[in-house]
């Protein structure tokens, strides 16, 4: 629980890290970046004006306009850049390379002939930023050298990845060294929780079992009535209730405290599910079951019992009148899928793990109704974190509830024969032969209860 605890603790201040630095180092980048083309894109602007160069004398004054008056009276001179003019068919009229020394006229001219082509007034061409103007020519383009300006954007965009990357690191062995210090309050009231229900379930049982022994001396000396017959009721309701509890809080403590061996999931669900056809068929509840043979875990066999009767009693109570409920179990990879799905009502739609708290109830208005205490499914989830697997429930539509086991598998299903079993009957064929036997559907109804065994 601590492991598990600390791992969450510092995944989550990881990426909430990383998050953080994502979004300050991009912003900065994005920054720097449309800066770099603001100042472009002013310097074009002036060129532009001014017929591909710079304004000279007085006219100068014109670029502290432009740029805010933060302007160093060298731009002019530390400004590399070149420019070409075409007529309106395309020929070429002119061409400035002075300003520049890493361009000749042939790629000047080539360069140009592709963005008048292209019809765009501003991009990027390689390193350089260009402006496309119309003229009474024709069209004159003009290139400037961002080479430094991006070069330094590069290198300083790798820079703050790098120092991210090495702050994320440093913050990830500060949170690995005191993540310990950070979730002990958390065990500290963890742990006295689960001890003060092992203490107080202990206590309990004592003044229940003479409660409970009390009523029965009652009954030997006044006869049974129906107030004697309520203490007992509750005595023994409070006693299985204590020890679920006990039970419960010992394997979260522990949860592979037990001495494990292969179990046959398949014969166990067999037996179990025919246990339940009965009380289906007096609700007057379709239940139908379906698993193929040699599915096998490694567990605790009573324990895995449990489990399945605590789903198949949990889909009985809550699947309504004439309700259904489904059991599917089939192996999928490396592990064994359980399924067990049933009418509902109320239900909030998508995820519904919450069922697997304690005294968590879905239906607040059935509780007395159901003669529970809402812990069973808090036994199952406790159940299947002790055998290594998953549990989850999800409502597809608000009127239906599926819960899905995941179980590591212990071996693997043999392909063969199948087995179907109709309200308590069981018919054998072999390969691809009919199923006889059948019942109609209204049948099925009426005796509650119907399951396939299949071997695949």
């Amino acid at each position: 629980m601590l492991r598990k605890l600390r791992l969450r603790v510092i995944i989550i201040s990881m990426i909430s890290v990383a998050a953080v630095l994502t979004v300050i180092i991009g912003s900065v980048n994005v920054l720097n970046y449309r800066n770099i083309i603001r100042e472009a894109d002013a310097i074009l602007s002036v060129l532009g004006d001014n017929g591909g160069t710079f304004p000279q004398g007085r006219e100068q004054d014109a670029l502290k306009e432009v740029f805010s008056g933060d302007i160093s009276r060298e731009l002019p001179y530390e400004t590399r850049f070149f420019s070409v003019t075409m007529d309106r068919r395309g020929n070429t009229k002119d061409i400035d390379i002075g300003r520049i020394a890493s361009v000749d006229a042939q790629t000047a001219e080539k360069y140009a002939a592709e963005i008048i082509g292209s019809g765009k007034e501003h991009g990027f061409m390689d390193n350089y930023r260009y402006l496309n103007c119309d003229t009474e020519e024709g069209k004159t383009v003009i290139f400037l050298d961002c080479s430094r300006a991006l070069l330094s954007f590069r290198n300083f965009f790798l820079f703050s990845v790098l120092v991210s990357a090495f702050g994320l690191a440093a913050v990830t062995v500060l949170i690995i060294l005191f993540s310990g210090r950070i979730v002990r309050p958390l065990m500290r009231s963890y742990e006295k929780q689960k001890e003060f229900i092992t203490n107080a379930g202990h206590e309990l049982k004592t003044p229940l079992t003479i409660i409970r022994a009390d009523s029965e001396l009652l009954k030997m000396e006044y006869g049974e009535n129906e107030w004697l017959a309520d203490i007992r009721n509750q005595s023994d309701r409070l006693c299985g209730l204590t020890d679920d509890l006990i039970r419960l809080s010992r394997m979260e403590e522990e949860p592979r405290n037990f001495s494990g061996s292969t179990v046959c999931l398949s014969d166990l669900i067999e037996e179990t599910a025919g246990s339940f056809q009965a009380p289906a068929r007096v609700q007057e509840k379709l239940f139908q079951y379906e698993t193929a043979e040699g599915l096998t875990v490694f567990g605790d066999k009573k324990n895995l019992r449990e489990l399945i009767s605590i789903l198949l009693d949990n889909a009985l109570k809550y699947s309504g009148v004439r309700g259904k409920i489904r059991l599917n179990a089939v192996k999928k990879g490396k592990s064994i899928l359980m399924t067990v799905w049933n009418t509902a009502e109320n239900l909030p739609e998508g995820n519904l793990d919450c069922l697997f708290e304690r005294f968590y109830r879905a239906d607040q208005s059935r509780n007395s109704e159901s003669g529970g205490y809402g812990i069973g499914l808090s036994m199952a989830g406790a159940i299947v974190a002790s055998h290594g697997g998953k549990i989850a429930a999800y409502s597809a539509d608000g009127a239906s509830l599926r819960i899905t086991v995941t179980l590591p598998a212990a071996g693997t299903a043999e392909k063969g024969n199948y087995f179907h079993r109709n309200a308590g009957t069981m018919h054998r064929h072999a390969g691809k032969s009919e199923v006889t036997g059948m019942m109609r559907q209204s049948d099925r109804r009426k005796a509650g209860g119907t399951g396939r065994f299949l071997r695949k």
